[in-house]
């Protein structure tokens, strides 16, 4: 009893000499709680036969009726397939690019250049996804579109990049990448920033070229935190991103282009089908709860560090 004192006495003493540090973190745990953890309580939605006006006390409970109807949906392997081959193609084409991005504004000598290429790659994640469509409406359209000019200038004809199905992923990843690939180097660039310099000389005093320093000390330095990011990224493996697919999508390229995101769009917010959504929700969550677990449990096996 005597030792649980001390230590409970010796983590209040810690608490109060960092108290300036936890007054930072409190505005992302108030979020957290208010956004991420609050919301968890209408799980039981997808439990039920939710009825606005009855609210979730006194609606009825179903058990796993909305589960078994969506996974006896004929959508529903065309939502899976599509949901998964638009997240392989953003693990395969989006994921590397900020490492590659940030091992290659390391390599800049010049702060100057540095600066502008960073604020130059930095700015698209600022721009609204609506704006991004817009822009690549302009690029792609058939009518008087930039890039389809070009075309017709060189082979006399137009490609309907806008209907025509197998664009539409390849779209869909270059947005993605435009806009956020360069805000996803900050992380690497932080840890890249960390990396000992003396680590540097040594490999050059050795005879080490640029290749070698980067294959044996940068990528090595910044390895934990690819794992990191990648468990992450795993747990929203699902998560397609509803915006630009959904503003991108057209009659013609929906059998690409539906997906677990928008499905939820319009049965729960067109069609009123609040269970129903709340399940296939709660379906994409535990998936990537499954998908986090096992991935850091391998990085463990493999000897990195995972996210607990």
């Amino acid at each position: 009893m005597k030792a649980w004192y001390i230590s409970a006495r010796a983590r209040v003493r810690n608490v109060i000499r960092d108290k300036w540090l936890y007054m930072m973190l409190l505005p992302g745990i108030v979020y957290f709680i208010v956004f991420k953890y609050v919301p968890m309580y209408g799980i039981m939605m997808a439990f039920q036969d939710y009825k606005p006006y009855l609210g979730f006390k006194h609606s009825p409970w179903v058990g796993l009726k909305h589960f078994e109807r969506f996974f006896g949906e004929p959508q529903f392997w065309m939502l899976f397939r599509n949901t998964v081959v638009l997240a392989l193609y953003n693990m395969i084409f989006f994921f590397p690019l900020p490492i590659l991005l940030a091992l290659m504004l390391n390599e800049l000598r010049s702060e100057r250049f540095k600066r502008f290429v960073q604020m130059f790659v930095y700015i698209p994640h600022f721009v609204s996804w609506v704006v991004v469509a817009g822009i690549f409406y302009m690029l792609l359209t058939t009518e008087n579109g930039i890039v389809n000019e070009w075309i017709y200038k060189i082979s006399g004809e137009k490609i309907a990049f806008l209907l025509e199905p197998e664009w539409f992923r390849a779209i869909i990843v270059t947005q993605s990448i435009w806009k956020e690939a360069g805000w996803g180097t900050i992380i690497f660039l932080a840890a890249l920033s960390g990396v000992d310099m003396q680590l540097y000389e040594a490999a050059r005093i050795d005879g080490a070229g640029r290749w070698r320093q980067l294959w044996h000390i940068t990528l090595p330095a910044i390895r934990n935190t690819i794992s990191i990011l990648l468990i992450l990224r795993l747990g929203h493996f699902l998560d397609s991103g509803f915006e630009p697919i959904f503003l991108m999508l057209a009659p013609t390229n929906r059998e690409v282009g539906e997906v677990f995101d928008t499905y939820v769009y319009v049965k729960g917010l067109t069609q009123a089908q609040y269970s129903y959504s709340a399940a296939v929700g709660l379906f994409k969550s535990a998936a990537g709860l499954l998908l986090v677990l096992g991935s850091n449990w391998l990085a463990k096996r493999f000897g990195q560090e995972g996210v607990y």
